[in-house]
C-alpha cells in the first residue's frame, strides 16, 4: 500500500497544528461557530445531534495493520468503543470531544492518516473496489491511479470550495463493485483488442435528493489523460454549477439542465486547453505511484487445499465459505469479508475497538498486513491462504465477525440516522435491527439468496437506499418518523434506481412489510430468479396489494 513521501508528511503536520490552533481560538471564544464551521469542516469534523462526529479518511479503502490498531486506540480512548464504517470506505467516530481532535488527528498523522476533504466542497475520498489487486476479474489494480487522483485533489486550491461535494469513484473489473454509476465521475477502466488500457468515463450521477444514474461522457480516453479530463470536467462544473442553491448544486443538476451534449462539448473545449500539460500523466509517474502496490510474496500455492476434509462436513463452515470468500487471482489464496452485520447485537457498520485490534493481528498471521474497507460497510481480509480459512473463520465466530450473510437481507446498509445526525429526518438503526431480528433465521435467508436492503435516515441517502433492491427511507410526517419503501435498485453495471411503492409506513410496521415483500417474491419467483430480476419481470402492482391489503385494519 502507499508511503507517504516527505510532501504527504508535511502536508499532514501542517494541517494538525494549524488546526490545533483553530480549535483553540474556537474554545476561547475569538471564533464564532459560523467562523469555525468551514474550518472544521476541513478537517472531517461535524457537529451532530449530541457530540461533534470526526470522518477519518481511508483511501480506496485500503488500511494496514497499524492503522487500524490506531483507530481501535482512538475509539477506546476518545470515543465509545466503537467506529463506523461508511459507505465511502471511510470510519467515523460519533463521540468526539473537540478539545481532543487535534490530538486524535496527530495520532493519526503518525500512522499516515487523516481526515483532510472528508467533507466540505471538495473532491471526497476518492473509491474504489474493496477486492482491488486481488479479484480474478479485473483487468488491473485500480488504486495506483486512485492514489494518483488523491494526490492530485488533496488541498488542489483550484477545487477545495466547489459548488458542492465532489465524489469520483474507479472500477477495473469485469463487474462493477465500486458503484460508479452513481458518483459524480465514475471511471470504467479496460483494454482494447491490442491491449491499451482505456476509460470510459461517467458524470453526473448521484443519489441523495435527486438521484440520477451518470451517463457516459467519453470512450476510450488513454489512461494518461484521466488527471487532465478529470480537470476539464472539474473546471466546467466550478465554472457554471449553482452556488445560490445547495439542493441544486451537485454536477448531476448541472449535467441535466445542460443537457449531456452541451456539457461534453464544454468539456472537450476546456480538455483540448490543457490535456498535453503538466496534468498528462507519465509512465515513470506511473510507476512511481504503482511501485507502492506490488503485490506481495505470495507462496506456490494449489487451489482446493481449503482445509483437512473433516472440516468440510462442518455445516457453518461450509456456509461461510459459500457467502463470505471470495476468488483470489493467485492460487491457493482467498479474500475473506468480515461482516458488520451480526444482527440486532450491533448496528450496521459499527466494528467495536477489540474487533479492530482482532482484525489486524489476523491480517498479520493470516495475511500480508493489509485490510480492506467495503463500502457495503463491512471488512476485508483480501490475502489468506486457503488452508488457514479454518482457523480464521473459528477466530471471526468468536469476536462476532463471521455472520454467513454477505449479500443477503441481514447484511444491510444503514447511515447512523436520527440516532446522531442532525439532518436525518427518521431513525435508521432500530429499523435495520428489528429487520435483522425478524430475519435471523439463516436458512431462511438461504433460501431467500442475494438481496440488498439499503436504509437511508434522509433524503441524503448515506445509505444509498435508492440502489438497494429494498431501500428504505426516513421521512418526516408532521414531527413523526415515518417510512417509505421502494423497490427495484440495483448497483454495478445494471445500475437501477428503487421506485417508490405508495405511501409510507411507521415504524412498527416496516419488519412485516418487509416480510410481505419477500413473501410475494417467493412466490412468484422463476427458478433461481433474483429478487431485482423478479421485481423488473413482475412490476410493483403484486408488492403493494399485498403489502397495502394486509395493513388495513377493519373499523
Amino acid at each position: 500500500m502507499y508511503q507517504y513521501d516527505e510532501y504527504d508528511h508535511a502536508l499532514v503536520r501542517e494541517r494538525v497544528a494549524q488546526f490545533r490552533d483553530q480549535v483553540q481560538r474556537r474554545i476561547s471564544g475569538e471564533l464564532s461557530e459560523e467562523e469555525f464551521l468551514p474550518l472544521r469542516l476541513q478537517n472531517g469534523l461535524y457537529l451532530q445531534k449530541h457530540a461533534y462526529m470526526l470522518r477519518v479518511a481511508i483511501p480506496y479503502g485500503t488500511l494496514s495493520a497499524t492503522q487500524l490498531r490506531t483507530l481501535a486506540r482512538i475509539a477506546r480512548e476518545h470515543d465509545r468503543g466503537y467506529g463506523h464504517l461508511t459507505t465511502r470506505q471511510n470510519i467515523q467516530f460519533n463521540w468526539i470531544e473537540l478539545e481532543q481532535v487535534p490530538d486524535i488527528l496527530e495520532q493519526l498523522a503518525a500512522v499516515e492518516m487523516h481526515a483532510i476533504q472528508t467533507s466540505g466542497n471538495c473532491v471526497r475520498n476518492v473509491t474504489t473496489e474493496a477486492f482491488a489487486g486481488v479479484a480474478a476479474d479485473e483487468i488491473l489494480d485500480p488504486r495506483p491511479l486512485a492514489e494518483i487522483l488523491r494526490q492530485w485533489s488533496t488541498v488542489n486550491p483550484e477545487f477545495l470550495f466547489l459548488p458542492r461535494k465532489f465524489k469520483i469513484a474507479l472500477c477495473a473489473a469485469a463487474e462493477d463493485r465500486a458503484a460508479v454509476q452513481v458518483h459524480d465521475i465514475g471511471l470504467q477502466l479496460y483494454r482494447d483488442a491490442s491491449g491499451e488500457l482505456l476509460l470510459r468515463v461517467l458524470v453526473g450521477g448521484g443519489l441523495g435528493r435527486t438521484p440520477i444514474i451518470g451517463v457516459p461522457i467519453r470512450e476510450g480516453l488513454a489512461w494518461r489523460h484521466t488527471l487532465s479530463y478529470v480537470e476539464a470536467i472539474l473546471r466546467v462544473y466550478n465554472r457554471h454549477g449553482r452556488r445560490d442553491n445547495k439542493y441544486k448544486a451537485r454536477i448531476k443538476i448541472l449535467v441535466k439542465a445542460l443537457g449531456i451534449e452541451a456539457f461534453a462539448r464544454e468539456v472537450e473545449e476546456e480538455w483540448a486547453t490543457i490535456k498535453d500539460g503538466p496534468a498528462e500523466l507519465t509512465i515513470d509517474e506511473y510507476q512511481r505511484v504503482a511501485a507502492h502496490f506490488q503485490p506481495p510474496a505470495y507462496a506456490a500455492l494449489a487451489d482446493g487445499g481449503v482445509q483437512p476434509g473433516e472440516q468440510l462436513h462442518d455445516p457453518h463452515f461450509a456456509r461461510w465459505l459459500s457467502r463470505n470468500v471470495r476468488l483470489h487471482k493467485v492460487p491457493g489464496y482467498a479474500s475473506v469479508v468480515l461482516s458488520s452485520k451480526p444482527g440486532a447485537a450491533l448496528p450496521p457498520g459499527d466494528i467495536t475497538a477489540a474487533q479492530m485490534e482482532a482484525v489486524a493481528d489476523w491480517a498479520e498471521a493470516f495475511g500480508f498486513g493489509e485490510i480492506r474497507v467495503a463500502h457495503e460497510q463491512n471488512l476485508i481480509l483480501p490475502d489468506v491462504r486457503q488452508t488457514d480459512l479454518y482457523h480464521l473463520w473459528q477466530l471471526a465466530t468468536a469476536a462476532g465477525l463471521a455472520t454467513p450473510n454477505i449479500g443477503l437481507l441481514s447484511d444491510i446498509i444503514a447511515c447512523p440516522g436520527g440516532d446522531y445526525c442532525s439532518l436525518a429526518n427518521a431513525k435508521s438503526i432500530p429499523i435495520a435491527q428489528a429487520i435483522q431480528q425478524r430475519f435471523d433465521d439463516l436458512d431462511y435467508l438461504h433460501d431467500i439468496g442475494e438481496l440488498s436492503l439499503n436504509i437511508s435516515g434522509c433524503m441524503n441517502a448515506c445509505g444509498h437506499h435508492h440502489i438497494g433492491n429494498i431501500g428504505i427511507l426516513g421521512v418526516d410526517k408532521n414531527g413523526s418518523e415515518w417510512y417509505q419503501i421502494t423497490l427495484g435498485g440495483a448497483q454495478g453495471h445494471g445500475a437501477a434506481l428503487g421506485k417508490v411503492i405508495g405511501p409510507a409506513f411507521g415504524a412498527d410496521e416496516v419488519p412485516q412489510v418487509i416480510e410481505n415483500l419477500i413473501e410475494v417474491y417467493l412466490q412468484q419467483r422463476a427458478l433461481d430468479e433474483p429478487f431485482v430480476d423478479c421485481v423488473a419481470r413482475i412490476g410493483l402492482e403484486p408488492f403493494k396489494q399485498r403489502v397495502y391489503r394486509q395493513q388495513e385494519v377493519p373499523a
